[in-house]
């Protein structure tokens, strides 16, 4: 076999080599150009959908139920994968640097509309850029409760008790909706009370039951069935109109502040830059799933509101809510450790 002296054939054969991996290269799309080349195959592997809070939490449970929907109906291989911490920014900021190529979702709530303001400049991320709205899913209220025993029994008997002896409000922890509910009625109302954070909602109603605490500012569904069971007493629901449910509570207007009124809604985000058909098949699925009669019974049986919305209806809604809660949180001078 004959042979070039200054061009070996091993040297022949790399530049050979990198001449074809360049080639391919230059030719090589990126992931969301090549989402929009090959949209009649996507999603050709499974999506990330990222829900910042712990396993088994109102969130997890919503977005499970809608992952499982759309792996039934659509054939599409749903992972959630729980990235609690940094009060929900953790995950928020995971899935903000991620490819925008439709394949990692974000479960949000009312705490990352409100965590634009409380965290602004910290969180890792920036909400309305760094991020685009998919589909809005739900909403549940929050519920004012204390001890069954207690003989505190309507929202006034509340304020009278806080203005006479020092009461301790417990909440899910700081800069949660349950926590920016209790501030928004101090604001609103004057009414002292010594506001506990705990690590999630459900620690708060145990102490709650065990006489550790005076009132609780909770999540509705993670309440609801210790009202029904009779260990808690409800005093108002921050709902316009009662909940079937639990039909004797009155709604936080009823109780004369109503203002009140809160929504601790959920909804799905993608990267931002994510194509535009993307978006839109995404949040036309959703909303799909989201409007059958057998995941709106699935979801009210939870305690939430079914309220889908596609891309842009939730993206006005949540722009709204940000502004809404950046006022709040700036009058109330709320702020999170």
């Amino acid at each position: 076999m004959s042979s070039d002296p200054q061009h070996p054939p091993q040297n022949k054969q790399r530049r050979r080599l990198l001449g074809a991996l360049g080639a391919a290269g230059l030719c090589t799309l990126g992931p969301w150009q090549q989402a929009l080349a090959q949209k009649d195959s996507w999603p050709a592997r499974p999506i990330n959908y990222v829900v910042p809070f712990p396993p088994g939490g109102l969130t997890d449970v919503a977005a499970r139920q809608v992952g499982r929907a759309l792996s039934e109906s659509e054939r599409w291989n749903v992972v959630v994968e729980n990235k609690p911490g940094g009060s929900a920014n953790i995950g928020a900021a995971h899935v903000s640097h991620a490819a925008p190529d439709g394949y990692t979702w974000l479960a949000i709530t009312l705490s990352h509309a409100a965590n634009a303001t409380l965290f602004a400049g910290k969180a890792g991320y920036d909400l309305t850029r760094d991020l685009t709205p998919l589909a809005g899913l739900a909403s549940s209220p929050i519920m004012v409760v204390v001890n069954a025993k207690s003989p505190i029994k309507s929202m006034a008997d509340l304020a009278r008790a806080a203005n006479s002896k020092a009461l301790a409000a417990g909440s899910s922890g700081n800069g949660t909706p349950p926590h920016l509910t209790l501030a928004l009625y101090q604001k609103l109302t004057g009414v002292p009370l010594m506001h506990v954070p705990y690590k999630g909602g459900a620690p708060s109603l145990t102490d709650l039951i065990g006489g550790h605490l005076d009132v609780v500012f909770s999540n509705y569904p993670e309440s609801l069935s210790h009202v029904k069971n009779g260990s808690l007493r409800a005093l108002a629901i921050t709902t316009r109109e009662r909940t079937p449910d639990l039909p004797d509570v009155p709604t936080v207007a009823q109780a004369g502040l109503p203002d009140l009124i809160v929504e601790n809604f959920t909804g799905v985000l993608a990267p931002a830059g994510t194509p535009p058909e993307l978006v839109q098949r995404i949040g036309g699925a959703i909303v799909k799933q989201m409007s059958q009669p057998a995941m709106k019974q699935a979801l009210l049986q939870l305690g939430f509101v079914p309220q889908p919305r596609g891309p842009e209806a939730f993206g006005a809604y949540l722009q709204s809510e940000v502004e809404r809660w950046a006022k709040i949180i700036r009058d109330a001078n709320i702020q999170v450790a």
